[in-house]
């Protein structure tokens, strides 16, 4: 199974992402952890990536994609892949879809994860106090949440049309998400 969680940063994919890891054994390729990992590897495409999301501007699709691509046969082997962050953008999601395709897979379901901007601003602002991760600036989180809803918007008709968007309310509890998101898988 190939499942896609959608929703802005801080929208709490990746707690659910790490449920779903550990109670299906899906692989979670989170492009937020893939370009962490290559900022902390201190390598030419870190540095690059670094400079970008401080400015909280999106990294390329192909720089994306590659990442993604390189990720896929473990995904396969485990059973499935639960895409984290990705795709942005409809020529992202139908450049996975046509990956996917080669491989002869396909994405399986999309859960949106509905949230309020207010209090994703305020949340960021706590996981920036305590967790330090430049990424989480309140000013770059502002701009990488503005991104998110002009580029990702018209992701929702995409998936829709293939009957495969459906919906959960991201501000309800962990277990609450969760179990939403159980329902839309089954």
């Amino acid at each position: 199974m190939n499942l896609i969680l959608f929703g802005p940063p801080a929208a709490g994919k990746g707690t659910q992402a790490k449920r779903l890891v550990e109670e299906k054994g899906m692989v979670q390729l989170s492009t937020g952890d893939m370009l962490r990992a290559a900022i902390a590897s201190g390598s030419e495409l870190g540095v690059k990536v670094k400079d970008v999301l401080a400015r909280g501007d999106l990294v390329t699709d192909e720089i994306v994609i590659a990442l993604i691509e390189d990720r896929l046969p473990e995904a396969e082997a485990a059973g499935g892949a639960i895409f984290d962050g990705f795709p942005r953008t409809v020529a992202q999601a139908e450049a996975l879809d046509a990956m996917l395709a080669k491989r002869g897979a396909q994405i399986d379901a999309v859960v949106r994860l509905k949230v309020d901007d207010a209090a994703l601003t305020e949340r960021i602002a706590k996981r920036f106090a305590d967790q330090g991760r430049p990424d989480d600036n309140p000013e770059s989180f502002k701009v990488r949440l503005e991104a998110y809803n002009r580029n990702t918007a018209p992701l929702l008709p995409y998936y829709e049309k293939q009957g495969k968007l459906t919906e959960a309310d991201g501000m309800g509890s962990i277990e609450f998400v969760a179990k939403a998101i159980d329902e839309a898988l089954a």
